[in-house]
């Protein structure tokens, strides 16, 4: 069987089978739209918690950004995982606790404020909005090779499958179609790692392979890559290079962002019991912890595989014949036909500069030969390994099913701000169940259509553009999150200008740096060359968060104190009685 052939039966059948799965829980109330009926198992939250929150990001680009960025890009492994163990410690229990369907929701009651809920939706599309970016350029990006169409075509495709049960199911649709993502990717990813793994090591468990020794050299596989790359002419895999500063805001961006991020908040108002919200979540970090400590390994021996096919005679011999790629086979008779065949989606090229018939892959940006995107190590990792077509269709149908889960997760939140937040919150409040119901599925029908456009203009690779989602949720939600349940002398008025200044300030920042509204040539700074400091735009998250909190403190404590009445809301949300169903504080 071909290879497009087998990519279409794997990636056809987990397809068919999520929306068999969404078919099975169609939603029939509002409450089963927006929180799957407050029914979900601990474990299976978690397992969908898992999916929801390893996005294309964390499938496709990490372990990519993770290959060339070596030891600065750490720091996506840090932020994520540590900023969620901040949600599940300190918003996922009381927010579940408080009873409400969205985060703008839990934002409006306790600050009291309509204009407080308003700014909060803003705040949640904004950020969920730069988020689906990522997951859309994802799903272009797998369908684009492995079903042999083109991006844009592949995006279309993706759209219109997220549409089918995301729209037809809600939260209890996208829960359960996310327990099936999650066994998916799980499985994609750990499969060729596990193979990889043996190959360069003899070590089966990829994160123990990585402090292994390399079986070609006899030396540390980390230590040959080290040397390989720094020969070359690239930056040092193993040592900083970025500034401290940067690194820890960049860092501490991720982690306060994670916790901020309302499709991930609201997988934790899907469970009956606040005991429930601590479960799931410890059980959401064992699901997320078998990829994030893979992923190091995918990303360091997806480099030296990488390094290896260009340099078949080492650093010290001659780059790779341009007529061995042309034919698809090296000089010793290895397939290397996935050359050609990402070359054709334009994600990896090469140009024989000097015309001496040879690929020249060096750290030299006017010697070097060849481009690299690094969304495809993951997907192409595979290939360049020699590993069996159904592991390449696996992972095909694993980057699928990881951005298409976050999609839905995050389609399910915008969904959730404009039809209960906003127009029924604020346009039209007396609304019935089954006309709520009816704009929540056109309004997830526009999102998709939106995040489908800018899935085809996306202003960076899937997690660069990502992190910037992180930043600003960093900057705008989860403070105002953190101070509306921890303390009790933040009022409305402080909120409103605490997330308005948070959020204005990061987009001005992302903006200078990546052009308005994402438009390149309209930039006025680089990440390069910073604006202010060594902060780059990925990083200013933790800033905007900074200047949220105090403009809150000092615009609160300049005027009156909140009502006797939410005072006592903040303090019953902290004393552990256990969660009931919704309720109109």
């Amino acid at each position: 069987m071909d290879q497009f052939t087998l990519n279409l039966l794997v990636v056809g059948g987990t397809f068919a089978l999520y929306i068999g799965i969404a078919i099975w829980a169609r939603a029939g109330s509002t409450a089963e739209f927006y929180a799957a009926g407050r029914g979900v198992h601990p474990v299976m939250n978690g397992m969908a918690t898992g999916a929801d929150w390893m996005s294309a990001a964390s499938f496709i680009s990490m372990a990519g950004i993770i290959a060339f960025g070596g030891y600065d890009t750490s720091a996506y492994l840090m932020g994520w995982t540590g900023g969620y163990v901040l949600l599940a410690m300190l918003l996922a229990p009381y927010l579940r606790k408080f009873g409400k369907f969205t985060v703008p929701e839990f934002i409006g009651d306790r600050f009291y404020s309509p204009s407080a809920r308003l700014v909060a939706v803003i705040c949640l599309i904004i950020a969920s909005l730069t988020y689906v970016i990522g997951q859309m350029t994802g799903v272009g990006v797998a369908f684009s090779r492995f079903l042999e169409v083109t991006k844009e075509t592949g995006l279309y495709i993706g759209a219109a499958i997220v549409f089918m049960y995301a729209v037809l199911g809600g939260m209890k649709g996208i829960t359960y179609t996310q327990v099936a993502q999650y066994v998916v990717l799980i499985i994609a990813y750990t499969i060729p790692a596990v193979f990889i793994s043996l190959q360069l090591t003899g070590n089966p468990i990829p994160a123990l392979g990585l402090f292994s020794n390399d079986a070609a050299t006899g030396q540390p596989i980390l230590q040959t890559l080290e040397g390989l790359v720094t020969d070359l002419g690239f930056k040092s895999y193993l040592n900083q290079s970025d500034t401290t500063l940067n690194m820890f805001l960049f860092t501490l961006s991720l982690m306060i962002g994670t916790a901020g991020l309302p499709h991930v908040i609201v997988r934790f108002f899907t469970v009956p019991r606040v005991a429930d919200a601590r479960s799931s979540a410890g059980w959401a970090l064992v699901f997320i912890a078998l990829l994030y400590l893979t992923a190091p390994a995918v990303a360091a021996m997806a480099r030296l595989n990488l390094v290896n096919t260009f340099w078949p005679n080492g650093t010290g011999g001659d780059a790779i014949q341009l007529s061995a790629i042309e034919s698809g086979q090296n000089a010793a008779g290895q397939d290397i036909t996935w050359v050609k065949n990402w070359e054709k989606t334009g994600l990896l090229t090469f140009d024989d500069k000097n015309g001496d018939g040879m690929i020249q892959y060096v750290g030299d940006k006017d010697a070097n030969e060849l481009t690299v995107n690094n969304d495809i190590m993951v997907l192409a990792n595979p290939e360049i390994a020699h590993l069996p077509g159904w592991v390449i269709a696996l992972v095909a149908a694993g980057g699928l099913a990881a951005a298409l889960s976050t999609a839905a997760g995050l389609l399910m939140a915008i969904s959730s701000a404009v039809s209960h937040d906003l127009i029924k919150g604020q346009i039209n409040p007396n609304i019935s169940e089954k006309g709520e119901l009816l704009a929540a599925r056109i309004s997830m029908g526009v999102a998709i259509a939106v995040a489908t456009y800018l899935g085809l203009n996306p202003p960076g690779f899937a997690a660069q553009t990502v992190a910037l989602a992180f930043g600003l949720a960093a900057a705008s939600i989860f403070p105002a999150l953190m101070m509306g349940i921890f303390s009790k002398r933040i009022n409305n008025k402080g909120a409103v200008a605490g997330m308005l200044s948070g959020l204005i300030v990061t987009v001005v920042y992302i903006f200078l740096h990546k052009g308005w509204f994402f438009v390149a040539e309209t930039a006025s700074y680089s990440d390069s060359a910073p604006m202010l400091l060594s902060i780059k735009s990925t990083s200013f998250g933790a800033v905007g968060a900074l200047i949220n909190f105090v403009v809150a403190y000092v615009v609160s404590n300049a005027t009156e104190e909140p009502p006797a009445e939410v005072q006592d809301l903040v303090e019953s949300i902290r004393i552990p009685r256990g969660a009931g169903a919704a309720t109109g504080h």
